[in-house]
């Protein structure tokens, strides 16, 4: 598998903290995969390497350093995003890894898009973090006002092994239109907005929760506007896909005088069902600690929606046996 993972500024900081600090016991690395930078899972993973870490020889939680998992330096990587998260984690180049609730249907049980690939039976679930809506970004006085006008078009579905632009398809599928039928392109978010600010591209498709650091590039550099998903063609899709769910970004994200109608996905924290039951216990216990809910609300705007009353939403896979403990401790599972 190619390397197209890299560390946060943020783990590289805390791993040269350790190594020239006084603690001499060896750390326990563990890897969050997560997304392109202009996306949402970057930050989030971020934020959630900074809650579970708690390096050898920093302060315990008592006396006001970090309330994570003793020894842990938990390190947040890009990647290629849902696909490329799901297969590096069941094959074991990554510890976890944040992957859209249907991708790791399909992938769990080789259906959709999976059917012709070897099923990824080993993949648990930490937990539901919050929605991902959907970006239908265009730029402006070109024509394009619904999905139906980018037939023809200079398109950017998201890279190849993403979660977005498997949703990308079916959301044209759903218009009536082929892939054949744009001119396609395969970027990341980042790419996509830049090359639409030059004018070299159409639109683009995204997929994560708001606001989008390179959907806000795209409407600043060139006063792009997000199309909005509605009409019977997204009904039809929700019946179909119960992984989707109606959604709205609202008023104001994106300097947006009216909320924008659009659906989403849930976003999962996965693992392999092979990881240490006593170590994905004592992280999920951490990630709903109190320290850990005022990272989270303060970190990133999607944090405030990352809650325990919701862990359990939208969960396509099995929970791991650690976490499931957690649950069953706090009463959300028997």
């Amino acid at each position: 598998m190619p390397n197209v993972f890299r560390c946060t500024a943020l783990t590289v900081v805390t791993v040269f903290a350790l190594t020239v600090g006084a603690a001499a016991q060896d750390a326990r690395f563990f890897r969050i995969g997560t997304g392109g930078i202009g996306g949402t899972y970057y930050p989030i993973g971020g934020i959630i390497a900074s809650a579970i870490s708690s390096p050898h020889g920093s302060r315990s939680c008592d006396e006001g350093g970090s309330c994570g998992v003793q020894g842990l330096v938990a390190i947040a990587q890009t990647s290629e995003g849902s696909v490329a998260n799901v297969e590096a984690v069941a094959t074991g180049h990554l510890d976890s890894g944040f992957v859209q609730s249907d991708i790791a249907y399909w992938a769990y049980t080789g259906t959709g898009t999976y059917r012709k690939k070897k099923p990824r039976k080993t993949i648990r679930a930490i937990a539901n973090l919050y929605p991902e809506s959907v970006h239908v970004v265009a730029r402006t006085k070109i024509g394009v006002e619904s999905v139906m006008d980018l037939k023809g078009r200079r398109v950017s579905l998201d890279k190849k092994g993403s979660g977005a632009l498997v949703d990308a398809r079916l959301i044209l599928k759903a218009f009536g239109l082929r892939e054949r039928q744009l001119k396609a392109q395969y970027l990341n978010s980042e790419s996509a907005a830049l090359r639409l600010a030059a004018e070299k591209l159409d639109a683009f498709i995204a997929v994560a929760g708001y606001p989008m650091g390179s959907v806000q590039l795209a409407i600043r550099k060139s006063g792009a506007q997000i199309l909005p998903l509605t009409g019977k063609p997204i009904e039809q899709l929700l019946a179909k896909y119960k992984f989707f769910s109606k959604d709205t970004i609202p008023s104001g994200v994106y300097g947006n005088a009216e909320p924008i109608p659009t659906i989403s996905v849930n976003a999962l924290w996965i693992v392999p069902e092979t990881a240490d039951e006593e170590l994905i216990y004592q992280i999920t216990k951490v990630i709903w600690n109190e320290k850990s809910r005022k990272l989270l609300d303060e970190g990133h705007s999607k944090g405030k929606l990352i809650q325990l009353s919701t862990a359990l939403q939208g969960v396509s896979v099995p929970l791991h046996p650690g976490a499931r403990r957690f649950y069953r401790e706090v009463g959300i599972v028997e």
